[in-house]
């Protein structure tokens, strides 16, 4: 990200900062008992306690990392929770529910969540490498992790996170099992983006007013130009049409043009000739409202971790 100027700061609809485990350690020093945070670094508030505790640093960072989305460690997947063990060389992970059971290949797969790089998670403080964990079955429902280092940083850092409207967006959902469309749908959806700017236009809605995007599902949606597959073999493609505008009204109108187009749209070899599209809900078109895009993320250096994140108490 480029350094963070004032013009960026004033255009953000709100900036937080991402806490790390000094703020909730320090609340439980102070006699919390229930702790409902702010944005925190995922693996932080529970490494926070075992951290308090005394335990060695890589380790706890370890567990957070475990713990962040319950038992997504263990098979089978599910919604669940997860419980770990902080010993002073290793940690152990093992479901309490004992329809669940945490494996070598569970638990070091979950440690590629989410991160950039699979062995070196850059945290609040420092940074855990996990190159030189091993994952070890310790019986047929629970895992010894062990081998991580804790690499304090120079300068404490706090991430912050923030966004600046993007505009409003309209979208409709509609699909198509004609083969024959199917087999041109490149070509189709280019002659449709032109027919949506030629109506837009005549309505006095140039092109730089919107964003037309039509995502393909069946086809490319997911991973758009990066996927390794592009050309098409389904016998049916899914569409969510999605208009992005400076005003809720141009991206409704602007959408109402493209969900007709996208449905009585010509094509070469077409043989029906009523809609070439299924929607599956009347009314068909969706206001979504405003839209949001990520303008901040940046870190700061903090002198005092908890500086940036008050406490508050109260008794229930």
């Amino acid at each position: 990200m480029p350094p963070l100027d004032e013009a960026t700061v004033r255009r953000a609809k709100r900036i937080v900062g991402v806490m790390g485990p000094e703020p909730i350690m320090k609340a439980l020093d102070e006699g919390a008992q229930v702790i409902i945070t702010g944005r925190s670094s995922d693996p932080a508030q529970w490494a926070a306690p075992a951290i308090r505790a005394g335990m060695a640093t890589a380790h706890s960072w370890c567990a957070g990392k475990t713990l962040e989305c319950g038992a997504e460690p263990t098979v089978p997947k599910e919604p669940d929770c997860i419980f770990l063990r902080v010993r002073d060389d290793h940690v152990i992970c093992e479901p309490p529910n004992p329809v669940r059971r945490s494996t070598p290949l569970a638990v070091s797969n979950f440690a590629l969540h989410e991160n950039s790089s699979p062995m070196h998670h850059v945290e609040p403080g420092g940074m855990l490498d996990t190159a030189a964990c091993t994952f070890t079955a310790v019986s047929d429902r629970a895992v010894k992790i062990d081998g991580m280092t804790w690499t304090p940083a120079k300068q404490y850092t706090v991430k912050l996170e923030g966004v600046e409207l993007a505009g409003y967006r309209a979208i409709t959902i509609c699909g198509t099992r004609d083969p024959v469309l199917i087999a041109q749908i490149d070509d189709y959806l280019a002659t449709h983006r032109a027919k949506v700017a030629t109506k837009a236009a005549s309505f006095g809605v140039p092109p730089e007013k919107y964003r037309l995007i039509v995502h393909t599902y069946g086809k490319d949606a997911v991973m758009g130009s990066w996927g390794p597959t592009m050309n098409t073999s389904s016998h049916e493609l899914g569409f969510v049409v999605e208009v992005v505008a400076n005003m809720q009204e141009i991206a409704d109108a602007v959408l109402a043009m493209a969900r007709t187009s996208m449905l009585h749209a010509d094509f070469p070899g077409r043989l029906c000739k009523e809609g070439n599209m299924a929607f599956p809900f009347s009314p068909s078109d969706i206001s979504m409202g405003e839209m949001y895009r990520f303008s901040v993320f940046h870190t700061v250096a903090v002198q005092d971790p908890c500086a940036m994140f008050p406490i508050e108490h109260e008794k229930v």
